[in-house]
């Protein structure tokens, strides 16, 4: 059974083009290698996608035919970590818009805020 088939077929992608454009990009790793859409799949085989998340799935069944959602779930065991919640995804500040480009000592407060505060490479301490 091709890869790209049956991730469509069990409904992890919308359609096969998009399976096999993932195939193709590197998304889509069978056992823990890259693989091609036409790489053989077969059951007890671990398949990680990667799309707008992480899927880890194994195989416990193969589909010909894309089917309900009921009976595409019985076709593989989730194995994916779990998502998180929005209150646990850090907040992303935007700025205003037309509000033109960061100041010196707003590019500096952006910096403190993000981690980034380090001296400029080639800095010499006098004390040292």
């Amino acid at each position: 059974m091709r890869v790209d088939s049956w991730l469509w077929a069990v409904r992890l992608t919308k359609s096969r083009s998009v399976s096999t454009a993932a195939c193709r990009a590197g998304h889509v790793k069978v056992n823990g290698t890259r693989v091609k859409p036409a790489a053989n799949l077969k059951v007890g085989d671990t398949v990680t996608y990667r799309g707008e998340r992480e899927r880890i799935v194994e195989v416990v069944q193969l589909l010909t035919k894309r089917v309900g959602a009921p009976e595409a779930a019985k076709a593989y065991v989730d194995h994916s970590p779990p998502v998180l919640p929005r209150e646990a995804v850090p907040f992303v500040p935007v700025r205003d818009r037309g509000a033109g480009r960061p100041t010196k000592r707003e590019r500096r407060e952006i910096d403190k805020l993000r981690g980034r505060d380090l001296p400029p490479v080639g800095w010499v301490d006098e004390d040292d």
